[in-house]
């Protein structure tokens, strides 16, 4: 077996990839590559993705199967039909490409049984959001490009839609989109709502809206801390600290408007801690967490849409309700 393999990925791109612990039987290759993730967050860096490669029955074409550490689709309205192993459908193309490219060069069998494995991912699946969409027992096989952009969050960001999807799939009427994990337990305790109808929205505001946009749920919660609705409430549609901040004279305006002492409204103005402003202006009476729950509800609405009915929920780091609006 060579020690390195070269794939045509979906761009046209041609990587090479070091083999490693290959194994060989009667009628069976295996080989495993190391997964690199560059900078991207992914829980699956340095993993061992391994793929056993068999003759499959005649007329059966190119099958797969979940081997060790790969889930299995247990929910309608993902790509993949429940039974099917968590291959997705841009990896499950470029494996029997590789194989008709194999067949058309030496002939041989046309129809093969491929077993995907990853050794230890039922253990890295706990850290993904694999249960919440309805996979089990293991790792999802992503990829639409091959390539991994870092801090892209592509990932991150198809997990959304694929939460959303799995929520209309199964007939879920009220869905929750949240900034973190403490406003998602917050808002799941406020409305008894069952797992699979929280959306982990983290900072992509925008790529969670304009998805509902085109696929609506009938009701949305949109929830998280003041400083990330703050954001949103001003227009921004990432939410992330590297790619936006709490507009000062935004906040500064809205203090103003509840009749904020001048300090308070300068000290916002000039960038004092979002957290601060916020304590300081609960200490003065002051509903400044309404006030940025109903502009940001404005916003969530013009993005996604009238056809959902949106509630937004502003909770502080302690987990307390700090501001409400919406039905």
């Amino acid at each position: 077996m060579p020690a390195v393999a070269t794939i045509r990925l979906p761009r046209g791109q041609t990587p090479s990839f070091d083999i490693v612990n290959p194994a060989a039987g009667p009628d069976w290759r295996e080989a495993g590559i190391i997964k690199d993730a560059g900078d991207d967050p992914d829980v699956t860096h340095g993993a061992e993705i391994r793929t056993r490669v068999e003759a499959g029955a005649a007329g059966s074409g190119v099958t797969f199967v979940a081997g060790e550490g790969v889930g299995t689709v247990t929910r309608p309205g993902l790509t993949l039909a429940v039974g099917e192993p968590a291959i997705n459908p841009v990896p499950r193309t470029l494996i029997a490409a590789s194989l008709a490219e194999v067949h058309a060069k030496f002939g041989g069998p046309a129809d093969w049984r491929v077993t995907v494995s990853v050794p230890g991912g039922a253990a890295l699946a706990v850290k993904t959001l694999n249960s919440r969409l309805g996979i089990l027992g293991g790792l999802s096989i992503l990829g639409t490009t091959g390539i991994v952009t870092p801090y892209s969050c592509a990932a991150w960001i198809h997990s959304i839609h694929r939460g959303i999807d799995v929520a209309r799939a199964a007939g879920i009427s009220h869905v929750a989109a949240a900034t973190g994990s403490t406003s998602e337990a917050f808002v799941q305790k406020l409305y008894g709502l069952p797992e699979h109808a929280l959306i982990d929205m983290g900072d992509f505001a925008g790529g969670t809206l304009k998805y509902l946009r085109a696929r609506p749920v009938a009701r949305v919660t949109v929830a998280g801390g003041f400083a990330k609705l703050a954001k949103l409430a001003a227009g921004a549609m990432d939410l992330h600290s590297a790619r936006s901040r709490v507009d000062g004279t935004y906040l500064a305006g809205i203090l103003a408007d509840l009749g904020a002492e001048a300090t308070l409204v300068t000290d916002a103005s000039q960038g004092a801690p979002a957290g601060a402003i916020l304590m300081r202006a609960r200490q003065a009476g002051l509903p400044v967490g309404d006030a940025v729950a109903r502009q940001a509800l404005d916003v969530a609405r013009a993005v996604a849409g009238p056809q959902i009915a949106f509630d937004v929920v502003v909770v502080d780091r302690a987990g307390e309700l700090v501001g409400r609006a919406g039905p």
